[in-house]
């Protein structure tokens, strides 16, 4: 997508490995880096389920050097360090605050909370200009992981085939469109250098969880294909997985002033049209 896009003609692009702490040294002093938003880690539960090592490698230890490397140079007015709301682990208080504790269990929730802990002790250690943001699942077009709830059910309807639910449907999440998080990235990145808020954690999420089963439903509504049945296939939740979660956003938009502006339905209908166009099928007619 990013060449597709030919995004590679307005940015310079690195090939490399966000765990080399001295290329990534080397990077914020030659280009001269300002602003730096940490996106790189292994994203997949299921993934890191199966290779935990490479996770916390990854997830942990690329934090951890991308921080240090900004100490080193220093000069760096705000950095945004991409956390989640699996960071929380399992709570019976709903909607998640940024008050809960960080008690994960599986290694993907684990990895991100050391993350998310390691960026603080880094604000509060050195007064790096780091804030955390704790993202609910987000979706939009350009996502090719079809193992997630999204894509994955896109796919399935747009080739006439049944999504496949791996659970029984109940879990309930929040899933928040791509450009919405975009735009609270940005606005984080502008108040960062507020003192008073380096280390601090924002939820960003819609705070309007939604079933997997409804979800479903709601996708193939969409897609126009509600002939098709969801394959449920599971009991109760997924193996190793939160059952039910979501997040409150007051504090971010009381404190920063971003709360989301693409309702999901609005945000579903952009990302199956994306599919459509991506998958070469004609565009069917607008449903409002």
């Amino acid at each position: 997508m990013f060449y597709q896009w030919r995004l590679n003609e307005r940015t310079a692009v690195v090939i490399g490995d966000v765990r080399d702490c001295e290329l990534l040294q080397r990077l914020l002093s030659a280009y001269e880096i300002d602003a730096c938003f940490h996106l790189a880690a292994h994203s997949i539960v299921g993934s890191a389920r199966r290779a935990p090592s490479i996770t916390f490698d990854v997830n942990v230890r690329g934090t951890w050097a991308l921080l240090e490397a900004c100490r080193i140079v220093g000069g760096i007015s705000s950095i945004i360090i991409a956390s989640s709301d699996k960071a929380y682990g399992h709570h019976t208080t709903l909607p998640y605050t940024e008050d809960l504790l960080l008690r994960p269990c599986y290694p993907y929730e684990t990895s991100k909370a050391c993350a998310d802990m390691i960026a603080q002790s880094f604000a509060v250690t050195y007064e790096l200009p780091i804030v955390v943001t704790r993202c609910a699942n987000v979706y939009g077009g350009g996502d090719l992981n079809f193992s997630r709830i999204i894509p994955g059910t896109i796919k399935s309807a747009l080739h006439g085939e049944r999504p496949i639910i791996r659970s029984d449907g109940t879990p309930l999440r929040d899933y928040i469109y791509i450009e919405d998080v975009i735009a609270a990235y940005l606005a984080l990145g502008k108040v960062a250098t507020q003192r008073e808020l380096m280390g601090e954690a924002f939820n960003v999420g819609t705070g309007e969880p939604i079933s997997v089963l409804e979800l479903t439903y709601e996708i193939l509504e969409l897609c126009e294909r509600r002939d098709l049945e969801p394959d449920i296939r599971g009991k109760g939740k997924q193996l190793k997985e939160i059952d039910c979660q979501y997040v409150s956003i007051e504090k971010i938009t009381r404190i920063v002033g971003w709360k989301p502006n693409i309702e999901r339905r609005d945000g579903l209908k952009r990302t199956i049209e994306w599919y459509r166009k991506f998958f070469g099928l004609a565009p069917r007619m607008a449903i409002a």
